[in-house]
């Protein structure tokens, strides 16, 4: 299959941009020489957003598009090292309660209003704000107790306790810097239109349609491993919401989009004969895509009754079947891009006969006319919403062999399908006992956003990250302490102790990395998955017929 890796893309787009860069300006009459301007349309099939500006709330959604008008104090090269952005250097004090950024000089929002320290402190403030109603920013920024201005270009961020994750967390899109003069705006003005410091802005909103995003031209902060300074080359970029992947395909093929997300493991294989596509493959970073157990109410707060479930029903022949090669199994809570991620195997193999003897020693040794497990006359039935916006149609069909999978052994799953909005609320409401939700954070210190105690109390948006209800004192300490830690032997020890904790709580069932693919007409060249989160960036794109 022909599939790109992410670096190897990165750099021959660079290599085009930089060769091309020396017939600048205007059309060029060679074929496939960088044309200046134009429109590129992309289509995504992620859910819309509810609101532009990703501060609030604080979904990958957002991220897809933000990323073209916001921009961040740090980011991540493809070598996994921080780079510098919208901050030129950066230091940790001697006892980690501190960090001071020296911001880049002569940035300005789109507004007019300059980027500097206050404006820094007004996005953190704005973040940490229980009314901006964020959830991931909000939880990444949790030991940070405020930001001095120090004076214009340096920021100073002072800690409850040392973060060794700061870094890490300000590469993510839901923390990059917007206009404090917007953020006084109403939030329903300030979702229509977040005002940042990139290379588009957001002129205007069709709700269910499309958000067009046109070229700032006074652009000049791009993160140290852009491929080229100044404006962006397009002159505008069309985002559209096309949900059907079918039609999200067909569009691709016939000219009408220049790019395509949430690309059907079916249409990756067909891609490969169409030598007009080219394939980003883009992991994204963090946890892994996996199935949560709800071990905070019955019948999942008994580990037998966990441990029958992961251990009685095979999932890699779905996999395999349903992905044709395009997703491989894991076995770690972290996806496969970070460094620290840990696999045990073993803790997977499937032996439904030793998982029905776990459940007769659990008590469901009766059964219905169903044929389903009882104990005291109620049936071992499990609830797995669904988000319908965030799970492929290919997982979906995973989710219906699972379920046949656990009717074998007694136990009656019951998926429900739901929209995005619906299947929050499902969440918050704890009706669920099975749930499939995927969580993006910049390195291993998503554990501690997913697993540690805190986690079961929500953020102000209302929703909580740990789904597993895992609450264990020996996992919140190791948590803590690696978060401590700036030795990175002791850092990658403690993580992977964490990770070992999880796994035999048997409250995670890993099945996958949260899969990005993008499909690019080959027409268009310099379309690069930034690395922090696995999102886009059109800023180097440009046209070629």
């Amino acid at each position: 299959m022909r599939t790109r890796s992410l670096p190897l893309l990165a750099l021959a787009s660079a290599g085009a941009l930089l060769l091309a860069g020396c017939a600048s300006g205007g059309d060029s009459s060679d074929d496939g020489a960088l044309r200046a301007g134009g429109t590129l349309t992309y289509a995504t099939g992620d859910a819309e957003p509810t609101c532009l500006d990703p501060h609030v709330g604080g979904n990958y959604p957002q991220a897809l598009v933000s990323t073209q008008y916001l921009e961040s104090l740090v980011s991540k090269d493809s070598e996994g090292e921080i780079v510098p952005w919208l901050a030129d250097s950066w230091q940790e004090s001697d006892d980690g309660l501190s960090w001071t950024f020296t911001l880049r000089d002569g940035v300005s929002f789109t507004d007019g209003t300059p980027f500097d320290a206050a404006a820094v402190a007004a996005n953190v403030a704005h973040l940490q704000d229980p009314e901006t109603l964020s959830s991931t920013g909000y939880l990444a920024l949790q030991k940070v107790t405020g930001v001095e201005a120090v004076d214009a270009r340096t920021a100073r961020f002072d800690l409850s306790e040392p973060d060794s994750a700061l870094l890490e967390s300000l590469t993510q899109p839901w923390l990059a810097m917007e206009s404090p003069e917007a953020l006084e705006r109403s939030q329903e003005a300030n979702c229509e239109s977040p005002v940042g410091t990139g290379p588009f802005v957001v002129e205007s909103w069709t709700k269910q349609d499309r958000v067009v995003l046109s070229r700032n031209d006074d652009y000049s902060s791009p993160p140290a491993d852009a491929a080229h300074d100044g404006p962006a080359h397009l002159d505008e970029v069309v985002w559209r919401f096309i949900p059907d992947s079918a039609a999200r395909y067909a569009a691709l093929q016939a000219g009408q989009v220049d790019v395509i997300d949430n690309v059907q493991p079916d249409t990756l294989v067909a891609a490969e004969k169409d030598d007009s596509l080219d394939e980003i493959d883009a992991p994204r970073p963090g946890a892994a895509n996996r199935i949560e157990l709800n071990s905070g109410k019955a019948p999942f707060d008994d580990e037998r009754v966990r441990q029958a479930f992961i251990t009685g029903v095979d999932v890699n022949d779905g996999i395999d079947s349903l992905f044709f090669g395009t997703a491989e199994r894991s076995y770690s809570p972290l996806s496969s891009v970070e460094p620290l991620a840990y696999s045990d195997e073993s803790l997977f193999d499937v032996d439904p006969d030793a998982a029905g003897d776990l459940l007769d020693e659990a008590g469901w040794t009766e059964r219905d006319a169903d044929g389903y497990r009882t104990k005291g006359g109620e049936r071992l039935s499990l609830e797995f919403p669904v988000s319908t916006n965030q799970s492929i149609p290919a997982e979906q069909s995973l989710f219906e062999q699972i379920q046949a999978g656990a009717k074998q052994l007694g136990i009656e799953v019951v998926l429900s399908p739901l929209d995005l909005s619906s299947w929050y609320g499902a969440l918050a409401e704890n009706d669920y006992d099975l749930v499939s939700a995927p969580y993006t954070k910049v390195g291993p210190d998503v554990l501690r956003i997913l697993y540690d105690t805190a986690g079961i109390t929500p953020a102000p948006s209302g929703y909580f990250a740990n789904l597993a209800q895992l609450s264990d004192p020996a996992l919140d300490q190791l948590l803590t302490d690696a978060a401590q830690t700036s030795d990175p032997d002791e850092r990658a020890d403690l993580y992977r102790q964490t990770q070992q904790i999880v796994l035999e709580s048997y409250t995670v069932l890993p099945l996958y990395d949260q899969q990005n693919h993008y499909l690019v007409r080959s027409s268009v060249t310099g379309v690069r998955a930034l690395p922090p989160v696995s999102a886009v960036t059109l800023y180097d794109a440009s046209r070629t017929d």
